[in-house]
C-alpha cells in the first residue's frame, strides 16, 4: 500500500506564521473535517497525542492526517517517533460510537 501524499502547508499570512482564522484546510491533519490544525510544534505534538480521539473518518483519511503530521513535525523539528498512524493507539476508541468494546 502506497503512503498518503501530505496536503499540509505552514500557513503563512505578509511572510508570518499565524493561527488566526480562518485556516485554510491545508493546515489541519485532517483536512476535509477541518480537525487538528497544525500551526505551531505545540499543535502537532497535540495532534498526535489525540489521534485516537479523532471519530467519523476513514482509514484514507488517517493514512492522510498521518502524512501531515509527518510534514508538520519536520516542519517544527518535533520528534515523531511513530512510524504510520495505526502507532498512535486504537481507533475509534470503543466507547466513543457505539458502547461496544472488543476483547
Amino acid at each position: 500500500m502506497a503512503s498518503a501524499q501530505a496536503t499540509w502547508q505552514p500557513h503563512e499570512e505578509h511572510g508570518q506564521l499565524t493561527t488566526r482564522s480562518p485556516l485554510p484546510d491545508t493546515v489541519f491533519a485532517f483536512p476535509k473535517q477541518r480537525k487538528e490544525p497544525l500551526t505551531d510544534a505545540s499543535h502537532v505534538r497535540n495532534a498526535v497525542a489525540r489521534f485516537d480521539q479523532v471519530i467519523d473518518v476513514s482509514d484514507a483519511d488517517r493514512d492522510v492526517a498521518f502524512a501531515n503530521i509527518e510534514k508538520a513535525a519536520r516542519y517544527y523539528d518535533v520528534d515523531l517517533s511513530e512510524t504510520n498512524w495505526h502507532h498512535l493507539g486504537v481507533h475509534p476508541q470503543a466507547d466513543r460510537e457505539d458502547g461496544h468494546r472488543g476483547n
